[in-house]
């Protein structure tokens, strides 16, 4: 009919211009996923770095575990017989111990030391334990007499008479270049005035030991945490500063 206007569908209409709200609850709920899956990429994350940190761990702990093993397997030999291997560190006994006040060997010692310290090489710069060794530190040591400045000097003129034997190209039955390179860059001198854990006789406290050192694990990389060793200057210098008068 005539003048009758026909209702519009509002309900449509206001439907249509309602703007898409998420409820609160559901909101929530994809908070906490991913919350959760936050939580599971961090969890995995430090696993596995606690991981990597075991096997590296493992893999030092092995590694020293052999190095010590073949080294005191080499002192089941006669001609090494006396030599005793403590944790990481070759004691030598009476085979290299020293006089009173002396920093000298005699030939017997100086021909034990030329034989023995190539087969400690031999093992040192094998790859199952180049890997990890940092060095090898010759400790020397002296006796409680006298006092501590005298002696520490003296324990490091006794560390040093070990290397100038080693390093000796003219000595009897000297060692070759090349292993005369390798202690010159895995070879460090030690001293200590005397033993602080355990009071020893005089004669027991004139002695030098070889003590190994490894480097520290570093998970990073997943392997041992190396610094660059210097590059010593190779020369052919046999005269001991110990002899000098």
């Amino acid at each position: 009919m005539l003048g009758i206007k026909s209702g519009k569908n509002k309900g449509a209409k206001d439907d249509g211009e309602k703007p898409f709200w998420i409820s609160f609850s559901d909101l929530m709920t994809a908070l906490m996923v991913l919350f959760l899956v936050a939580m599971a990429v961090a969890l995995m994350a430090v696993t596995e770095g606690l991981e990597q940190i075991k096997r590296v761990e493992k893999d030092r702990s092995d590694t020293i575990r052999s190095c010590v093993g073949d080294i005191r397997s080499l002192t089941s030999a006669t001609e090494f017989k006396g030599v005793v291997v403590k944790d990481s560190s070759i004691e030598f006994g009476p085979l290299a111990e020293f006089g009173h006040n002396s920093s000298d060997l005699n030939e017997g010692q100086q021909r034990f030391l030329r034989h023995f310290v190539p087969r400690v090489l031999e093992v040192a710069t094998h790859k199952s334990c180049q890997a990890w060794l940092k060095r090898v530190v010759v400790d020397g040591y002296a006796s409680q007499e006298g006092s501590y400045l005298y002696n520490l000097n003296l324990s490091f003129k006794r560390s040093q008479r070990i290397l100038c034997v080693l390093l000796d190209s003219k000595g009897p039955e000297a060692l070759d270049l090349e292993q005369r390179k390798q202690i010159r860059s895995l070879f460090f001198p030690g001293a200590s005035s005397f033993m602080s854990e355990k009071v020893l006789d005089p004669v027991q406290s004139r002695r030098v030991e070889l003590r190994l050192e490894f480097w520290e694990p570093n998970p990073e990389t997943g392997g041992a945490d190396k610094k660059a060793r210097p590059d010593i200057r190779w020369d052919e210098d046999a005269k001991c500063p110990s002899d000098s008068k």
